[in-house]
């Protein structure tokens, strides 16, 4: 196409990475989004679950529909690598490269615009907040798909360390689930002097710690993937004081449905049966914010079809070499519609 020029699409993607949003505030990148699909003949819809964009592209009288999603958002980290786009804002950095997901789809929407020739709907999705796991919830809640109906959906991540021109189209659990739990322990407090006239929650955080590990190396076959890591502990105001409460916060990870079932289970049958021994009560407050990521048959092998005509049979590969941990929160829309995320 004569209008199409790459070199635009990477000043895009430059500019982006030059003014970094963060979570849901990504008002700069959605304005930018909307303006150029607007252009390219759009019928665009703004301000879907936040910041969210969708552009509408309709040709003939087919009733089908098809939904591609990026994502807009950027990581709190400090940039300091001299180039010449890096970011003007402070600790703030598209570490994970959203800017080039956000700017590749931009591209197929001009080529779409310009050239394809479909019968029915496609609906471009540019979501806010993945990486605080809440972008595509809430534009689920805002109606995403009752007002912009797809029979499918599909969205990509790109992927350092894979060689430039391979993919890896995996159908199944792709990407992990992700939890936050926050366990409270209340006891009695009292001074460090006198233990015995208080009840202690600290010793009970100590071995709560120890005994959440066995579930992974006791609980789970070897193949069986999770991660249960304690990121933050509270406890006390003085050394010589013993607190009334102590609270823990767990990152869960589990790459299968009934993996994750097994290890919450476990959790609470470990937190419980650890604070009646110690003689304390416990509160769990336990937190799904995004389920395991899995893709349909279908459309994972219609997506290996694609890849494969288009990179190259050798070029495409069935699954990740290493297995991923890390989540997605395109998986609640694989939730509520078939599609593949590769």
């Amino acid at each position: 196409n004569s209008n199409f020029k790459p070199e635009h699409f990477i000043q895009i993607r430059r500019d982006l990475h030059a003014h970094p949003e963060l979570g849901g505030d990504t008002q700069r990148t959605a304005g930018l989004v909307a303006e150029l699909l607007a252009g390219w003949g759009y019928e665009v819809h703004t301000g879907v679950g936040g910041h969210g964009v969708v552009g509408v592209l309709k040709r003939g009288s087919g009733t089908r529909s098809l939904g591609i999603r990026a994502d807009m958002d950027a990581l709190p980290i400090l940039e300091k690598n001299g180039l010449p786009w890096a970011s003007r804002h402070e600790g703030r950095m598209h570490a994970c490269g959203h800017d080039g997901h956000t700017a590749t789809l931009l591209a197929a929407a001009q080529l779409f615009a310009s050239q394809a020739q479909f019968d029915g709907t496609l609906n471009l999705i540019f979501q806010p907040d993945e990486e605080g796991l809440a972008g595509a919830r809430l534009m689920l809640d805002d109606g995403l798909f009752d007002r912009f109906p797809c029979d499918a959906v599909y969205a990509y991540h790109n992927m350092p360390g894979l060689p430039v021109g391979q993919a890896v189209v995996q159908p199944g659990g792709f990407m992990a689930s992700s939890e936050r739990v926050t366990i409270t322990l209340t006891g009695r407090g009292g001074h460090g002097a006198m233990p015995e006239r208080a009840v202690d929650p600290i010793p009970a955080l100590a071995s709560l710690i120890t005994a959440l590990q066995t579930i992974v190396s006791r609980n789970l076959a070897a193949d069986e993937a999770a991660v249960i890591s304690v990121g933050n502990i509270q406890a006390g105001t003085a050394y010589n004081i013993i607190p009334e409460t102590a609270r823990l916060q767990l990152s869960v990870r589990t790459a299968a449905p009934e993996v994750r079932e097994r290890v919450e289970r476990r959790i609470r049958e470990i937190v419980q049966g650890q604070c009646a021994s110690f003689g304390i009560s416990a509160h769990i407050d336990y937190q799904l914010l995004a389920p395991v990521l899995v893709n349909s048959a279908d459309e994972s092998e219609r997506m290996l079809g694609v890849a494969r005509k288009v990179l190259g049979a050798a070029n495409v590969l069935p699954r990740m070499p290493v297995r991923l941990m890390g989540s997605e929160d395109f998986a609640w829309m694989l939730q509520e519609r078939p599609g593949c995320y590769f």
